[in-house]
């Protein structure tokens, strides 16, 4: 909201600026080059708005420029009561519409992913090599490693990368030049039990459907509602986890 307001700003100070009946001064105006470049950000930011707040991509344009364009032509004290009744739409609506219509919109796509990933995972699991757990994870054993497996608490050092079913990659280490350190506990449970699944030094391809992976909320806006995931993993090291010591007892006086 932040960008977007200061969009706005700079749309207004462009829109005052070389007005007919101006004073002839000594100052300068920006040059067209400036203007352009700022014109630029301006959408630049409006377009991270959009992709950011998740809007989709069947924003009417004409309406957005009619917005923009109705409210840098308004007239009175944006303080004043009044203000707002000259638009088609009162700001005072603006947070309502916009949750109901984000609301429909990740409802809608949800269901289109919750569909898409039962097909891709059921064409999947009649793969030679993919096998299935009870809780319904799908997973491709690549390299065994050695008998060294990580449990819950366990720490590991893991190279990987994740991806959707459509190809799109949201999430690697590949660029980093050493794997990562990740508690068990601290991934998702389709990631957890596949860690599982393969020994120190090992291989994995894991299939995991939404309800395993980030579920009806998707996450980091890459990864839609009920999305079905792929990771790629190789286990380069299984820190075990050790108990720790208890406190000696307190010497009675």
């Amino acid at each position: 909201m932040k960008i977007l307001a200061a969009s706005l700003a700079a749309l207004l100070l462009l829109a005052s600026c070389g007005g007919k009946k101006d004073p002839k001064v000594d100052v300068q105006l920006p040059s067209k080059a400036t203007v352009d470049s700022v014109s630029y950000m301006v959408g630049f930011n409006f377009g991270y708005f959009i992709k950011a707040n998740g809007f989709g991509t069947d924003l009417n344009y004409g309406e957005i420029k009619k917005g923009m364009m109705d409210f840098i032509n308004s007239k009175g004290n944006m303080r004043d009561e009044d203000f707002n009744k000259q638009f088609k739409i009162s700001p005072d609506e603006m947070n309502r519409l916009f949750d109901e219509y984000i609301t429909a919109l990740r409802e809608y796509n949800g269901a289109v992913n919750k569909v898409k990933g039962e097909e891709f995972l059921a064409k999947k699991f009649n793969e030679t090599g993919v096998a299935k757990t009870e809780s319904g994870l799908l997973y491709q054993i690549l390299e065994e490693g050695n008998d060294v497996k990580a449990a819950e608490k366990d720490t590991v050092w893991v190279n990987y990368t994740g991806s959707l079913i459509d190809g799109t990659e949201f999430d690697s280490n590949k660029n980093a030049g050493e794997p990562v350190q990740m508690m068990v506990d601290n991934v998702i449970p389709g990631f957890k039990e596949g860690l599982g699944l393969v020994g120190e030094g090992g291989k994995i391809k894991l299939y995991i459907p939404s309800e395993l992976g980030y579920g009806e909320r998707g996450s980091r806006g890459t990864i839609e509602p009920n999305s079905a995931l792929i990771f790629d993993i190789e286990v380069t090291k299984v820190g075990k986890y050790v108990e720790p010591a208890p406190e000696p007892a307190k010497k009675k006086k």
